[in-house]
């Protein structure tokens, strides 16, 4: 089974849950965040932080791939390093606004095509 760990900023909680739900039921093992302070309104320390992105390179050198998470095509700086890693130690980068995920219409659910 292929390890994943999704990237993108912590605005974007709703296309994280809902791309390791669909990752999830495709067999993958899905690693994510823990907090999505910009969704969330949660207040972390500039070292708490630097201690969230270490972790976060820890997450990547354990997976096969990383799924970037780049609603309306937004990568910001932070996930810019994370991919330019990721490629650097041979992990396979998808994107999200380049997978079979869709926003359906009716439900604003992702569905797949």
């Amino acid at each position: 089974m292929k390890v994943i760990t999704l990237c993108g900023s912590t605005k974007f909680k709703r296309e994280f849950e809902q791309a390791n739900r669909y990752l999830t039921l495709k067999g993958k093992i899905v690693i994510s965040l823990a907090f999505f302070e910009q969704s969330e309104g949660i207040e972390i320390t500039k070292e708490q932080a630097e201690l969230f992105g270490e972790i976060h390179f820890r997450k990547i050198d354990m997976s096969d791939e990383i799924f970037v998470i780049d609603v309306d095509g937004y990568i910001g700086s932070s996930t810019r390093k994370e991919i330019e890693y990721a490629i650097e130690n041979g992990k396979i980068v998808k994107f999200y606004s380049k997978s079979e995920l869709v926003k359906q219409d009716k439900t604003n659910e992702l569905i797949l095509k």
